[in-house]
């Protein structure tokens, strides 16, 4: 047994729980490759809060709190501001949200690069204050030593390659990837030193198709694509894209639903409610004992 929190969907609350231990491990999720072949494919989607983490959890093998908060929660220009706190917090909120899915906490910019020390320091900050299975850090070969590092000392470490956000500056924007011959082979390259050094994982973002296949196949541990192909060994996505939060996302999203309108008209409703004096309504106040409802209050 393990105590975990149950949040209480009538108040909002989170309460601490007993219930079994039955999150996927990562081992488990590592295991889905075998003989180069992933018979089931990985399912992830990002989560940045304890409710979210509850309706998405039975769906998902891994939840990924990604630096994407930046821009969904926080409402920056891109990745690089976040810090480590930020990812800490919500981090924690996350596990404290699922009981199932394997929970990956995102390293944000400025806390693991300078030094595998410094990000062996971070890393093991965000296991012990969120309670999560694993990090993610973006980068290739010039990651593998850190990765290596990281995995000797207990902490499982999930890959990220290809466009990568938190080097937007450098890459001059959100392009695809691997368009010409050397940027694919030092894509399949950084794929392979990650794989070598002990990551049970790689995200692959935003590069031609081919690639990803090629990285799928070239590479012992499991690929997750985000626009990158549909033979990965699982696909995550931005769980606010997916759900039609914004209006423009980008070209590799499938738009699920749309939650944007459907909370817009809750909103006009609301609003067109207060001024019409209709909420609240007598379902909604409080009345002195023994009186009825709908009497009237000298």
């Amino acid at each position: 047994m393990s105590t975990t929190f149950q949040l209480d969907t009538s108040t909002s609350r989170a309460h601490p729980t007993p219930a079994p231990m039955k999150r996927l491990t990562i081992p488990q999720v590592r295991a889905r490759k075998a003989g180069g072949t992933t018979a089931e494919p990985v399912v992830m989607l990002t989560a940045y809060t304890a409710r979210q983490a509850q309706l998405l959890d039975a769906h998902c093998d891994l939840l990924l709190v990604g630096d994407s908060l930046g821009q969904v929660i926080y409402g920056l220009p891109s990745s690089v501001p976040v810090t480590l706190d930020m990812m800490i917090a919500h981090g924690a909120a996350v596990v404290r949200g699922s009981y199932h899915a394997a929970v990956v906490v995102d390293m944000p910019f400025g806390s693991y690069e300078a030094s595998p020390e410094m990000a062996f320091a971070s890393a093991a900050r965000v296991l012990k204050e969120t309670g999560c299975a694993a990090i993610k850090l973006e980068g290739g070969e010039a990651m593998a030593e850190t990765v290596a590092f990281l995995v000797r000392r207990g902490i499982p470490v999930m890959g990220h390659v290809g466009l990568t956000p938190q080097a937007v500056n450098v890459l001059g924007g959100y392009n695809a990837r691997g368009r010409d011959a050397a940027e694919a082979d030092k894509i399949m390259a950084d794929a392979r030193a990650l794989d070598q050094a002990g990551a049970f994982a790689v995200v692959i973002e935003g590069v031609v198709e081919p690639i990803a296949i090629a990285i799928t196949r070239a590479i012992a541990c499991p690929t997750i694509g985000i626009g990158a192909s549909a033979q990965c060994d699982g696909q995550v996505l931005v769980t606010d894209d997916m759900l039609g939060l914004f209006e423009r996302v980008p070209r590799f999203v499938k738009v699920y639903d749309n939650i944007a309108e459907t909370i817009g008209k809750a909103a006009a409703r609301y609003a067109d409610d207060v001024r019409a004096r209709r909420f609240p309504g007598p379902e909604q106040t409080y009345q002195p004992r023994g009186q009825a409802p709908d009497d009237k209050l000298g």
